[in-house]
């Protein structure tokens, strides 16, 4: 349990963010020492995309990892590790063209946190600070416990944004049986809810090319387990 009296209310805002249409950034930057946050898709199967950032600094150091290709979202995504940066100036050499982009900018620190489910990629969420400063171990415990609820909330939106078609021989009844089996095995193998189990199975599909159904298929026939997805998600997308 976080010892900062606004974590709760920051993951009650965060949980909620994309049904109430608030801000996935701002509850990072009431529980953090930071001055901006911004949260992104990257590379498959969502495309690179600023989907929330806290200021126009925030927004174009996004951007300028989108257009260069390095900085720390993207080691953050690829470790699957928080990328901690208290001093920029001095891990420059990391990211020679990003560190001379960012030259004078007044950025001193960037945290940078991974945004994943299981096995599936989805993006990364920066965090800046104008001088330099190090998060104490409880500052990242709280950075990561957000970034696994924020993942689930870009997840959904990027869903919503990106709709998966029916397959051509569903049979709605069926089709519905069978995913509502899927959900629970789901849920029984990860120890999930029901709708984060759901999300998942949606997730998988998307990211695959493939319809929910015929992932259902093969998740009641354990032709795909996630409780193996879950374990080694080197292998993601």
């Amino acid at each position: 349990m976080s010892e900062n009296p606004a974590f709760g209310a920051a993951v009650e805002d965060l949980t909620g963010a994309v049904d109430g249409r608030t801000s996935l950034c701002l509850p990072f930057l009431r529980v953090l020492p930071v001055t901006g946050a911004a949260v992104s898709t990257l590379g498959a199967p969502f495309g690179s995309e600023t989907v929330c950032a806290s200021d126009a600094q925030a927004a174009r150091l996004d951007e300028l990892q989108f257009d260069l290709g390095e900085g720390p979202c993207w080691d953050a995504l690829s470790s699957r590790q928080p990328a901690l940066h208290a001093d920029l100036q001095m891990d420059s050499a990391r990211w020679p063209l990003f560190a001379e982009a960012v030259s004078g900018s007044g950025v001193g620190a960037i945290y940078a946190f991974p945004l994943a489910l299981g096995s599936l990629s989805i993006g990364a969420i920066d965090l800046y600070a104008h001088s330099p400063r190090s998060l104490t171990a409880a500052q990242v415990q709280d950075a990561a416990v957000l970034a696994a609820i924020c993942s689930r909330q870009v997840l959904r939106r990027a869903l919503a944004d990106h709709p998966l078609a029916p397959a051509a021989t569903d049979d709605g009844g069926f089709s519905r049986r069978e995913v509502h089996q899927a959900t629970g095995m789901v849920l029984a193998q990860l120890g999930v809810n029901a709708a984060d189990a759901l999300l998942i199975i949606n997730g998988y599909a998307f990211a695959r090319g493939r319809t929910v159904r015929h992932v259902a298929a093969d998740i009641v026939a354990r032709r795909i387990d996630f409780a193996e997805e879950w374990s080694n998600p080197s292998e993601s997308l």
